[in-house]
């Protein structure tokens, strides 16, 4: 990997955490996560004149991970309203490819090679030191390890739907545009919460929609530039940049042990990854 595909893939990682703080220090969450949907899908639906349609054996997919998107903002928001984020970005983060993996194993018939497991074991090892944390909410690690599996969900539908799209770009612009869904139904129903909504929110919102947006878009991007398990491996150290944000920027404590506990979970992704 080159410095140049390693600092977009550094950029995709720290975008992500950001995005996630965004939605954490909002005052309304759940209007927040209808924004961040909004900022997903009005660049591209403006996109879409532009962008190759995807096949139509990719549309079953695209719907289906509109709608697991819409649990995953819901999970997302129960999380954060019993956690922080240092606490729950790395639990849902960094439990996720340990799912996928042992899903693999279990229907797909894939064996695991040594290493995964030293990764999976690492993964574990990171989260049960973030669970012993004093004062730690249950109820937000429950919350976590349940969008964690969500992540699982809609990483596995995905990645089939944009190999069977025929177009990568297409799959993400039509992917992104559905979520204007979303966005109306959450808005929608709290159409008067989301009118006392401040400005500095309502840019927030829709900035953190964008900036989420552009991270996965580099990511894919990186993945075109270099190998997708190296790329994949990067990226997850995004869960070192939300418990650097959680404890330096938001106060979150105590601050060694949840970095420590970060830095041992993306460890352990990065080694599950690369194996």
């Amino acid at each position: 990997m080159s410095t140049a595909v390693l600092l977009i893939v550094l950029l995709a990682a720290l975008l992500h955490a950001l995005w996630n703080a965004l939605v954490k220090t909002s005052g309304d969450r759940a209007i927040t996560l209808g924004l961040v949907a909004m900022g997903h899908s009005l660049p591209a639906v403006a996109l879409m004149p532009f962008a190759p349609i995807p096949a139509f054996e990719a549309f079953p997919f695209i719907i289906a991970s509109t709608v697991i998107h819409w649990a995953y903002y819901y999970g997302l928001n129960t999380s954060y309203r019993f956690g922080d984020l240092s606490l729950i970005y790395p639990i849902a983060r960094g439990t996720a490819p340990v799912m996928v993996a042992l899903g693999a194993m279990v229907w797909a018939d894939e064996s695991l090679p040594f290493w995964a497991w030293i990764g999976i074991l690492i993964v574990s090892g990171g989260i049960m030191i973030l669970a012993a944390i004093r004062h730690a909410d249950k109820r937000g690690i429950g919350a976590a390890l349940a969008t964690s599996a969500i992540i699982a969900a809609y990483s596995v539908v995905d990645g089939i739907g944009i190999r069977m799209s025929g177009s990568p770009i297409g799959y993400v612009v039509w992917l992104f545009a559905a979520e204007i869904c979303v966005a109306v139904f959450v808005i929608g129903t709290r159409f008067e919460r989301a009118l006392r909504i401040s400005q500095r929110s309502l840019v927030l919102g829709l900035a953190g929609g964008v900036i989420s947006g552009l991270a996965y878009g580099l990511a894919l991007f990186a993945k075109t530039l270099a190998p997708i398990g190296i790329v994949s491996a990067v990226r997850e150290t995004s869960v070192i940049f939300a418990a650097l944000i959680g404890v330096y920027w938001l106060g979150e404590g105590p601050a060694q042990r949840r970095l420590v506990a970060a830095s041992v979970v993306a460890l352990g992704v990065i080694i599950l990854a690369l194996s």
